[in-house]
C-alpha cells in the first residue's frame, strides 16, 4: 500500500471522525482540503437502496444545477441538414452523421455529452456497446434524443448534469469546482440530491437515500447527513 504524502495525511486528519455532517460543514471541509495546483472538481456520491439489475429499480435523470458545473462540456451532435446547422449555431463542438459514427468506432471520443435527432438513431444505435458503458448514449428520457437540438446543446453547455445509477447502487456526479463560493456549492448539492429523490423508481423498497458523500478530485471524502441535504432536518 502506497504511503500517504504529508499533504494527504493532513487532509485526512482534518476530516477524521467527522461523519454525517451538515451540508454547510461538508462543503467547508472540502474547500479547505482542495489544495491541488488546479481547480479541483467537487464530486458527490449518492448510495441508493436500489438494485439496478431490476428494470423497475433503475435510476436515471438530469438536473440543471443553479450555478453550473464550472466545466466546459464538449458536446457531439448526430444530425443532418438544418438540424446540423442548428447544432453548430448553438455551440456544439462536434457535428456529424456516419462520419462521426466511424470516428467513434475508431476509438476517438472527444466529447462528454452526445445528442442525436430521432432520425439519426439507427446510426447511433450501432455505437451502443461503445457509448453505453460511458453513459454517453443518447436517450429520449434525458432529452438527448430530440428535435430541439438548440435547447439540448445549450442545456449541456449551461451546467446540466445527467446521472445514472451504477451496478453497485451508487450515483456519481460533479457538482462544481472547489473555487466556487460555498453557498453556490451548497445550492448545487441540494439541487442534485432533490433531482435524485424525484427520480425514485417505483420498485425501490425501504430507505432510498442511504448515504451521501462529498469529495474533491484529490481530497478525502466527507459523509453528509441525508436530512441536511434533503432539507428535512
Amino acid at each position: 500500500m502506497a504511503k500517504l504524502g504529508k499533504r494527504a495525511r493532513a487532509a485526512r486528519d482534518v476530516v477524521k471522525g467527522k461523519d454525517n455532517v451538515s451540508v454547510t460543514e461538508a462543503v467547508s471541509l472540502i474547500k479547505e482540503n482542495a489544495k491541488a495546483k488546479f481547480d479541483e472538481t467537487v464530486e458527490v456520491a449518492v448510495c441508493l437502496g436500489v438494485d439496478p439489475r431490476h428494470a423497475d429499480q433503475m435510476v436515471r435523470g438530469k438536473v440543471s444545477l443553479p450555478n453550473g458545473t464550472g466545466k466546459d462540456v464538449r458536446v457531439a451532435v448526430f444530425a443532418r441538414g438544418d438540424k446540423a446547422e442548428e447544432a453548430k449555431a448553438a455551440g456544439a463542438d462536434i457535428i456529424g452523421a456516419e462520419d462521426l459514427m466511424e470516428t467513434i468506432q475508431g476509438g476517438t471520443i472527444e466529447f462528454e455529452r452526445c445528442i442525436a435527432t430521432p432520425d439519426m438513431m439507427p446510426v447511433v444505435g450501432r455505437l451502443g456497446k461503445i457509448l453505453g458503458p460511458r453513459n454517453l448514449m443518447p436517450n429520449p428520457k434525458v432529452g438527448t434524443v430530440t428535435m430541439d437540438v438548440k435547447e439540448a446543446v445549450e442545456a449541456a453547455k449551461g451546467g446540466e448534469v445527467q446521472f445514472k445509477v451504477e451496478k453497485a447502487g451508487v450515483i456519481h456526479a460533479g457538482i462544481g469546482k472547489a473555487s466556487f463560493d460555498a453557498g453556490k456549492l451548497e445550492e448545487n448539492l441540494k439541487a442534485f440530491v432533490d433531482a435524485v429523490q424525484k427520480a425514485k423508481p417505483a420498485g425501490a423498497k425501504g430507505a432510498y437515500l442511504k448515504k451521501i458523500a462529498l469529495s474533491s478530485t484529490m481530497g478525502p471524502g466527507v459523509t453528509v447527513a441525508v436530512d441536511s441535504a434533503t432539507g428535512s432536518a
